[in-house]
Protein backbone atom coordinates (compact mmCIF):
# COMPACT_ATOMS: atom_id res chain seq x y z
CA UNK A 1 0.00 0.00 0.00
CA UNK A 2 1.33 3.42 -0.96
CA UNK A 3 2.09 5.88 1.79
CA UNK A 4 0.31 9.21 1.95
CA UNK A 5 3.39 11.26 0.89
CA UNK A 6 3.92 8.97 -2.12
CA UNK A 7 0.28 9.37 -3.19
CA UNK A 8 0.57 13.16 -2.89
CA UNK A 9 3.80 13.09 -4.89
CA UNK A 10 2.13 10.97 -7.58
CA UNK A 11 -0.81 13.39 -7.84
CA UNK A 12 1.59 16.33 -8.01
CA UNK A 13 3.57 14.71 -10.81
CA UNK A 14 0.37 14.00 -12.76
CA UNK A 15 -0.75 17.59 -12.31
CA UNK A 16 2.62 18.94 -13.46
CA UNK A 17 2.59 16.67 -16.50
CA UNK A 18 -0.95 17.74 -17.38
CA UNK A 19 0.02 21.41 -17.07
CA UNK A 20 3.06 20.75 -19.25
CA UNK A 21 0.87 19.19 -21.94
CA UNK A 22 -1.52 22.15 -21.70
CA UNK A 23 1.32 24.67 -22.05
CA UNK A 24 2.97 22.93 -25.02
CA UNK A 25 -0.31 22.39 -26.88
CA UNK A 26 -1.33 26.01 -26.18
CA UNK A 27 1.93 27.15 -27.75
CA UNK A 28 1.11 25.05 -30.81
CA UNK A 29 -2.46 26.33 -30.82
CA UNK A 30 -1.13 29.88 -30.89
CA UNK A 31 1.50 29.37 -33.60
CA UNK A 32 0.20 26.55 -35.86
CA UNK A 33 -0.95 28.36 -38.98
CA UNK A 34 -1.66 26.74 -42.32
CA UNK A 35 -4.42 24.17 -41.84
CA UNK A 36 -4.55 20.46 -40.93
CA UNK A 37 -1.59 19.22 -42.98
CA UNK A 38 0.64 22.00 -41.67
CA UNK A 39 -0.43 21.12 -38.12
CA UNK A 40 1.04 17.64 -38.57
CA UNK A 41 4.31 19.32 -39.46
CA UNK A 42 4.21 21.49 -36.34
CA UNK A 43 3.39 18.43 -34.22
CA UNK A 44 6.26 16.47 -35.71
CA UNK A 45 8.72 19.26 -35.00
CA UNK A 46 7.53 19.86 -31.43
CA UNK A 47 6.54 16.42 -30.12
CA UNK A 48 8.89 14.11 -32.04
CA UNK A 49 11.99 16.16 -32.91
CA UNK A 50 12.28 18.58 -29.98
CA UNK A 51 10.59 16.97 -26.99
CA UNK A 52 10.78 13.31 -28.04
CA UNK A 53 7.49 12.51 -26.33
CA UNK A 54 7.05 9.72 -28.87
CA UNK A 55 9.23 8.17 -31.53
CA UNK A 56 9.00 8.58 -35.27
CA UNK A 57 7.17 5.30 -35.85
CA UNK A 58 4.60 5.84 -33.12
CA UNK A 59 3.85 9.27 -34.55
CA UNK A 60 3.49 7.90 -38.06
CA UNK A 61 1.21 5.09 -36.86
CA UNK A 62 -0.96 7.58 -34.97
CA UNK A 63 -1.23 9.86 -38.01
CA UNK A 64 -2.15 6.85 -40.15
CA UNK A 65 -4.93 5.86 -37.76
CA UNK A 66 -6.37 9.38 -37.60
CA UNK A 67 -6.54 9.57 -41.40
CA UNK A 68 -9.10 6.72 -41.25
CA UNK A 69 -11.32 8.27 -38.58
CA UNK A 70 -13.97 10.93 -39.20
CA UNK A 71 -13.30 14.32 -37.69
CA UNK A 72 -10.33 16.73 -37.56
CA UNK A 73 -7.29 14.48 -38.03
CA UNK A 74 -4.74 16.95 -36.66
CA UNK A 75 -6.76 17.50 -33.48
CA UNK A 76 -7.13 13.74 -33.05
CA UNK A 77 -3.37 13.28 -33.37
CA UNK A 78 -2.87 15.91 -30.67
CA UNK A 79 -5.46 14.26 -28.40
CA UNK A 80 -3.76 10.89 -28.95
CA UNK A 81 -0.37 12.31 -27.99
CA UNK A 82 -1.89 13.91 -24.89
CA UNK A 83 -3.55 10.60 -24.00
CA UNK A 84 -0.24 8.77 -24.32
CA UNK A 85 1.66 11.39 -22.33
CA UNK A 86 -0.81 12.08 -19.53
CA UNK A 87 -3.83 9.80 -19.69
CA UNK A 88 -7.35 11.17 -20.02
CA UNK A 89 -6.41 14.43 -18.29
CA UNK A 90 -3.54 14.82 -20.76
CA UNK A 91 -5.89 14.23 -23.70
CA UNK A 92 -8.26 16.94 -22.46
CA UNK A 93 -5.35 19.30 -21.83
CA UNK A 94 -3.95 18.70 -25.33
CA UNK A 95 -7.34 19.42 -26.90
CA UNK A 96 -7.97 22.53 -24.80
CA UNK A 97 -4.53 23.98 -25.41
CA UNK A 98 -4.63 23.48 -29.16
CA UNK A 99 -8.26 24.57 -29.59
CA UNK A 100 -8.84 27.50 -27.23
CA UNK A 101 -6.57 30.13 -28.88
CA UNK A 102 -8.36 30.00 -32.23
CA UNK A 103 -11.78 29.47 -30.63
CA UNK A 104 -11.38 32.60 -28.49
CA UNK A 105 -10.09 34.60 -31.45
CA UNK A 106 -13.07 33.59 -33.60
CA UNK A 107 -15.57 34.40 -30.85
CA UNK A 108 -14.02 37.89 -30.63
CA UNK A 109 -14.21 38.22 -34.40
CA UNK A 110 -17.85 37.18 -34.35
CA UNK A 111 -18.70 39.70 -31.62
CA UNK A 112 -16.71 42.72 -32.77
CA UNK A 113 -15.02 42.33 -36.14
CA UNK A 114 -17.59 41.24 -38.72
CA UNK A 115 -17.13 42.83 -42.11
CA UNK A 116 -13.33 43.09 -41.91
CA UNK A 117 -11.46 42.04 -45.05
CA UNK A 118 -8.10 40.50 -44.19
CA UNK A 119 -7.83 38.18 -47.19
CA UNK A 120 -5.11 40.33 -48.81
CA UNK A 121 -3.15 41.15 -45.64
CA UNK A 122 0.61 40.86 -46.18
CA UNK A 123 1.22 39.22 -42.81
CA UNK A 124 -1.31 36.53 -43.68
CA UNK A 125 0.58 35.78 -46.87
CA UNK A 126 3.74 35.44 -44.80
CA UNK A 127 2.01 32.90 -42.56
CA UNK A 128 1.07 30.88 -45.64
CA UNK A 129 4.76 30.79 -46.60
CA UNK A 130 5.56 29.64 -43.07
CA UNK A 131 3.21 26.72 -43.64
CA UNK A 132 5.17 25.89 -46.82
CA UNK A 133 8.37 25.64 -44.77
CA UNK A 134 6.74 23.62 -41.97
CA UNK A 135 5.15 21.04 -44.28
CA UNK A 136 8.31 20.77 -46.42
CA UNK A 137 10.30 19.92 -43.32
CA UNK A 138 7.70 17.33 -42.24
CA UNK A 139 7.68 15.66 -45.67
CA UNK A 140 11.48 15.64 -45.79
CA UNK A 141 11.87 14.20 -42.30
CA UNK A 142 9.07 11.63 -42.48
CA UNK A 143 9.93 10.61 -46.03
CA UNK A 144 13.55 9.87 -45.10
CA UNK A 145 12.32 7.38 -42.48
CA UNK A 146 8.99 6.05 -43.74
CA UNK A 147 9.32 6.03 -47.56
CA UNK A 148 12.73 4.41 -47.90
CA UNK A 149 13.41 1.57 -50.30
CA UNK A 150 11.92 1.00 -53.72
CA UNK A 151 8.58 -0.46 -52.57
CA UNK A 152 7.69 2.22 -50.02
CA UNK A 153 8.97 5.04 -52.23
CA UNK A 154 6.76 3.72 -55.04
CA UNK A 155 3.72 3.70 -52.74
CA UNK A 156 4.50 7.28 -51.70
CA UNK A 157 4.81 8.44 -55.32
CA UNK A 158 1.57 6.71 -56.32
CA UNK A 159 -0.23 8.17 -53.30
CA UNK A 160 0.95 11.66 -54.30
CA UNK A 161 -0.16 11.11 -57.90
CA UNK A 162 -3.65 9.86 -57.03
CA UNK A 163 -4.16 12.57 -54.38
CA UNK A 164 -3.28 15.31 -56.88
CA UNK A 165 -5.22 13.93 -59.84
CA UNK A 166 -8.28 12.88 -57.84
CA UNK A 167 -8.64 15.45 -55.06
CA UNK A 168 -11.73 14.79 -52.96
CA UNK A 169 -12.66 13.76 -49.43
CA UNK A 170 -12.79 10.03 -50.13
CA UNK A 171 -9.69 9.59 -52.31
CA UNK A 172 -7.46 10.00 -49.27
CA UNK A 173 -9.24 7.19 -47.38
CA UNK A 174 -9.12 4.97 -50.48
CA UNK A 175 -5.41 5.65 -51.06
CA UNK A 176 -4.58 4.72 -47.47
CA UNK A 177 -6.72 1.57 -47.60
CA UNK A 178 -5.09 0.39 -50.85
CA UNK A 179 -1.62 1.24 -49.50
CA UNK A 180 -2.36 -0.86 -46.42
CA UNK A 181 -3.30 -3.85 -48.59
CA UNK A 182 -0.16 -3.37 -50.70
CA UNK A 183 1.98 -3.23 -47.57
CA UNK A 184 0.31 -6.36 -46.21
CA UNK A 185 1.13 -8.22 -49.43
CA UNK A 186 4.65 -6.83 -49.96
CA UNK A 187 5.80 -7.52 -46.41
CA UNK A 188 3.86 -10.75 -45.83
CA UNK A 189 7.09 -12.77 -45.52
CA UNK A 190 9.04 -10.15 -43.59
CA UNK A 191 10.94 -11.36 -40.54
CA UNK A 192 11.34 -7.87 -39.15
CA UNK A 193 11.40 -7.77 -35.37
CA UNK A 194 8.38 -5.96 -33.95
CA UNK A 195 9.71 -3.57 -31.32
CA UNK A 196 7.77 -1.79 -28.63
CA UNK A 197 7.43 1.93 -29.27
CA UNK A 198 6.68 4.86 -27.05
CA UNK A 199 2.92 5.26 -27.57
CA UNK A 200 1.75 4.15 -24.15
CA UNK A 201 -2.04 4.21 -23.60
CA UNK A 202 -3.30 3.97 -20.03
CA UNK A 203 -7.03 3.85 -20.88
CA UNK A 204 -8.52 0.38 -20.37
CA UNK A 205 -10.47 -1.40 -23.09
CA UNK A 206 -13.59 -1.20 -20.92
CA UNK A 207 -13.49 2.60 -20.97
CA UNK A 208 -12.63 2.52 -24.66
CA UNK A 209 -15.82 0.55 -25.34
CA UNK A 210 -17.78 3.08 -23.26
CA UNK A 211 -16.41 5.92 -25.40
CA UNK A 212 -17.29 4.14 -28.64
CA UNK A 213 -20.77 3.41 -27.28
CA UNK A 214 -21.24 7.09 -26.39
CA UNK A 215 -20.10 8.10 -29.89
CA UNK A 216 -22.72 5.92 -31.57
CA UNK A 217 -25.41 6.49 -28.94
CA UNK A 218 -25.26 10.29 -29.12
CA UNK A 219 -25.39 10.16 -32.90
CA UNK A 220 -28.72 8.30 -32.67
CA UNK A 221 -30.24 9.83 -29.53
CA UNK A 222 -29.56 13.55 -30.03
CA UNK A 223 -31.90 14.00 -33.05
CA UNK A 224 -34.64 12.07 -31.22
CA UNK A 225 -34.23 14.16 -28.07
CA UNK A 226 -34.25 17.34 -30.14
CA UNK A 227 -37.61 16.49 -31.68
CA UNK A 228 -39.01 15.27 -28.38
CA UNK A 229 -38.10 18.31 -26.26
CA UNK A 230 -38.25 20.96 -28.95
CA UNK A 231 -41.12 20.15 -31.31
CA UNK A 232 -41.62 23.77 -32.49
CA UNK A 233 -38.14 23.87 -34.10
CA UNK A 234 -36.84 26.81 -32.02
CA UNK A 235 -33.03 26.96 -31.96
CA UNK A 236 -32.32 25.48 -28.53
CA UNK A 237 -29.03 24.44 -27.01
CA UNK A 238 -29.95 20.81 -27.62
CA UNK A 239 -30.62 21.44 -31.30
CA UNK A 240 -27.36 23.33 -31.63
CA UNK A 241 -25.45 20.51 -29.93
CA UNK A 242 -27.09 17.90 -32.16
CA UNK A 243 -26.32 19.86 -35.33
CA UNK A 244 -22.62 20.33 -34.61
CA UNK A 245 -22.14 16.87 -33.09
CA UNK A 246 -23.61 15.27 -36.22
CA UNK A 247 -21.34 17.39 -38.41
CA UNK A 248 -18.24 16.44 -36.43
CA UNK A 249 -19.22 12.77 -36.59
CA UNK A 250 -19.62 12.53 -40.34
CA UNK A 251 -16.74 14.57 -41.77
CA UNK A 252 -13.98 12.69 -43.56
CA UNK A 253 -11.11 14.55 -45.15
CA UNK A 254 -10.26 17.33 -42.71
CA UNK A 255 -11.34 20.83 -41.87
CA UNK A 256 -12.11 22.17 -45.34
CA UNK A 257 -14.59 19.37 -46.01
CA UNK A 258 -16.71 20.54 -43.07
CA UNK A 259 -17.74 23.69 -44.99
CA UNK A 260 -20.68 22.29 -47.01
CA UNK A 261 -22.00 20.31 -44.03
CA UNK A 262 -21.96 23.34 -41.73
CA UNK A 263 -23.47 25.49 -44.45
CA UNK A 264 -26.44 23.17 -44.72
CA UNK A 265 -26.82 23.12 -40.94
CA UNK A 266 -26.70 26.85 -40.21
CA UNK A 267 -27.40 28.73 -43.47
CA UNK A 268 -30.07 26.61 -45.12
CA UNK A 269 -31.93 26.43 -41.80
CA UNK A 270 -31.88 30.24 -41.58
CA UNK A 271 -29.80 30.39 -38.40
CA UNK A 272 -27.27 32.79 -39.96
CA UNK A 273 -26.91 34.55 -43.32
CA UNK A 274 -24.78 33.38 -46.23
CA UNK A 275 -22.62 36.52 -46.06
CA UNK A 276 -21.88 36.05 -42.34
CA UNK A 277 -21.03 32.41 -43.00
CA UNK A 278 -18.53 33.23 -45.77
CA UNK A 279 -17.00 36.08 -43.77
CA UNK A 280 -16.35 33.68 -40.90
CA UNK A 281 -14.84 31.09 -43.17
CA UNK A 282 -12.44 33.74 -44.44
CA UNK A 283 -11.52 34.67 -40.87
CA UNK A 284 -10.82 31.09 -39.79
CA UNK A 285 -8.07 30.87 -42.43
CA UNK A 286 -6.22 33.69 -40.66
CA UNK A 287 -6.06 32.18 -37.16
CA UNK A 288 -3.87 29.32 -35.94
CA UNK A 289 -5.20 26.02 -34.70
CA UNK A 290 -7.89 23.67 -36.05
CA UNK A 291 -10.32 24.77 -38.76
CA UNK A 292 -13.12 23.11 -36.80
CA UNK A 293 -13.12 26.14 -34.49
CA UNK A 294 -15.19 27.72 -37.24
CA UNK A 295 -17.96 26.24 -35.09
CA UNK A 296 -17.05 28.74 -32.34
CA UNK A 297 -17.75 31.62 -34.72
CA UNK A 298 -21.01 30.13 -35.94
CA UNK A 299 -22.22 29.27 -32.43
CA UNK A 300 -21.57 32.88 -31.35
CA UNK A 301 -23.70 34.23 -34.19
CA UNK A 302 -26.52 31.82 -33.36
CA UNK A 303 -26.62 32.18 -29.59
CA UNK A 304 -23.78 34.34 -28.29
CA UNK A 305 -21.02 32.97 -26.05
CA UNK A 306 -23.18 30.06 -24.73
CA UNK A 307 -23.77 29.05 -28.35
CA UNK A 308 -20.01 29.20 -29.01
CA UNK A 309 -19.29 26.89 -26.07
CA UNK A 310 -21.98 24.40 -27.11
CA UNK A 311 -20.95 24.36 -30.78
CA UNK A 312 -17.23 24.02 -30.03
CA UNK A 313 -17.65 21.12 -27.60
CA UNK A 314 -20.19 19.39 -29.83
CA UNK A 315 -18.13 19.45 -33.04
CA UNK A 316 -14.97 18.13 -31.34
CA UNK A 317 -16.63 15.59 -29.02
CA UNK A 318 -16.98 12.84 -31.67
CA UNK A 319 -13.27 13.08 -32.51
CA UNK A 320 -12.38 12.88 -28.83
CA UNK A 321 -14.60 9.85 -28.17
CA UNK A 322 -13.30 8.05 -31.26
CA UNK A 323 -9.59 8.48 -30.58
CA UNK A 324 -9.95 7.55 -26.89
CA UNK A 325 -12.14 4.59 -27.86
CA UNK A 326 -9.93 3.25 -30.65
CA UNK A 327 -6.36 3.79 -29.39
CA UNK A 328 -6.31 1.04 -26.72
CA UNK A 329 -7.21 -1.52 -29.40
CA UNK A 330 -5.00 0.07 -32.06
CA UNK A 331 -2.00 0.11 -29.74
CA UNK A 332 -2.25 -3.69 -29.46
CA UNK A 333 -2.99 -4.34 -33.13
CA UNK A 334 -0.16 -2.26 -34.51
CA UNK A 335 2.43 -4.55 -32.93
CA UNK A 336 1.10 -7.56 -34.88
CA UNK A 337 3.47 -8.71 -37.66
CA UNK A 338 0.78 -8.58 -40.35
CA UNK A 339 -0.50 -5.19 -39.21
CA UNK A 340 3.10 -3.94 -39.27
CA UNK A 341 3.30 -4.83 -42.96
CA UNK A 342 0.10 -2.92 -43.66
CA UNK A 343 1.43 0.04 -41.67
CA UNK A 344 4.58 0.16 -43.78
CA UNK A 345 2.34 0.79 -46.78
CA UNK A 346 0.03 3.18 -44.95
CA UNK A 347 2.90 5.27 -43.57
CA UNK A 348 4.45 5.56 -47.01
CA UNK A 349 1.07 6.66 -48.37
CA UNK A 350 0.77 9.30 -45.61
CA UNK A 351 4.10 10.75 -46.79
CA UNK A 352 2.71 10.86 -50.33
CA UNK A 353 -0.50 12.55 -49.17
CA UNK A 354 1.55 15.14 -47.26
CA UNK A 355 3.64 15.76 -50.38
CA UNK A 356 0.49 16.22 -52.47
CA UNK A 357 -0.90 18.68 -49.92
CA UNK A 358 2.43 20.53 -49.92
CA UNK A 359 1.97 21.18 -53.61
CA UNK A 360 -1.78 21.77 -53.63
CA UNK A 361 -3.14 23.77 -51.90
CA UNK A 362 -0.19 24.96 -49.78
CA UNK A 363 2.42 25.72 -52.47
CA UNK A 364 0.03 26.74 -55.26
CA UNK A 365 -1.78 29.29 -53.07
CA UNK A 366 1.33 30.69 -51.37
CA UNK A 367 4.42 30.77 -53.62
CA UNK A 368 3.62 33.29 -56.34
CA UNK A 369 6.98 34.98 -56.95
CA UNK A 370 10.74 34.66 -56.53
CA UNK A 371 10.51 36.65 -53.28
CA UNK A 372 7.94 34.18 -51.93
CA UNK A 373 10.22 31.25 -52.73
CA UNK A 374 13.23 32.95 -51.10
CA UNK A 375 11.26 33.68 -47.91
CA UNK A 376 9.93 30.10 -47.75
CA UNK A 377 13.48 28.80 -48.24
CA UNK A 378 14.82 31.00 -45.44
CA UNK A 379 12.05 29.82 -43.11
CA UNK A 380 12.84 26.21 -44.01
CA UNK A 381 16.49 26.85 -43.15
CA UNK A 382 15.49 28.36 -39.80
CA UNK A 383 13.60 25.18 -38.95
CA UNK A 384 15.79 22.48 -40.42
CA UNK A 385 19.35 23.74 -40.09
CA UNK A 386 19.35 26.52 -37.50
CA UNK A 387 16.89 24.58 -35.30
CA UNK A 388 15.00 27.71 -34.22
CA UNK A 389 11.69 27.27 -32.33
CA UNK A 390 8.53 27.23 -34.44
CA UNK A 391 7.06 30.35 -32.79
CA UNK A 392 10.06 32.41 -33.92
CA UNK A 393 9.63 31.06 -37.47
CA UNK A 394 5.95 32.09 -37.41
CA UNK A 395 6.90 35.63 -36.34
CA UNK A 396 9.62 35.77 -39.00
CA UNK A 397 7.16 34.55 -41.64
CA UNK A 398 4.58 37.23 -40.79
CA UNK A 399 7.27 39.94 -40.75
CA UNK A 400 8.74 38.66 -44.01
CA UNK A 401 5.31 38.70 -45.65
CA UNK A 402 4.82 42.33 -44.63
CA UNK A 403 8.29 43.22 -45.97
CA UNK A 404 7.53 41.56 -49.31
CA UNK A 405 4.27 43.48 -49.48
CA UNK A 406 5.95 46.81 -48.82
CA UNK A 407 8.58 46.02 -51.48
CA UNK A 408 5.79 45.27 -53.95
CA UNK A 409 6.94 41.70 -54.47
Amino acid sequence: MQSQPNIKSLHKNKLLRTLEILAVSAKLGTTSFGGPIAHLGYYHEEYVMRRKWLDEKSYADLVALCQFLPGPASSQVGIGIGLSRGGLAGAIAAWLGFTLPSAIALVIFALFMQGMDISSAYWLHGLKLTAVAIVTQAVWSMGSKLATGRSRATIAVLATTVSLLWPNAFSQVLVIAVAGLLGLWLYRKSNETVTETSLVISISRKWAVVCLGLYCGLLVLLPLLGRLFNPDGHVSGLMLFDSFYRTGSLVFGGGHVVLPLLQSEVVQTGWITESDFLAGYGLVQAVPGPLFTFASYLGTLVNGIPGAIIATIAIFLPAFLLIVGVLPFWNKLRHNHHIQGALHGVNAAVVGILLAALYNPIWTTSVNSTGDFVLALLLFGMLSYWKLPSWSVVIAGAAGGMLLGWLGN
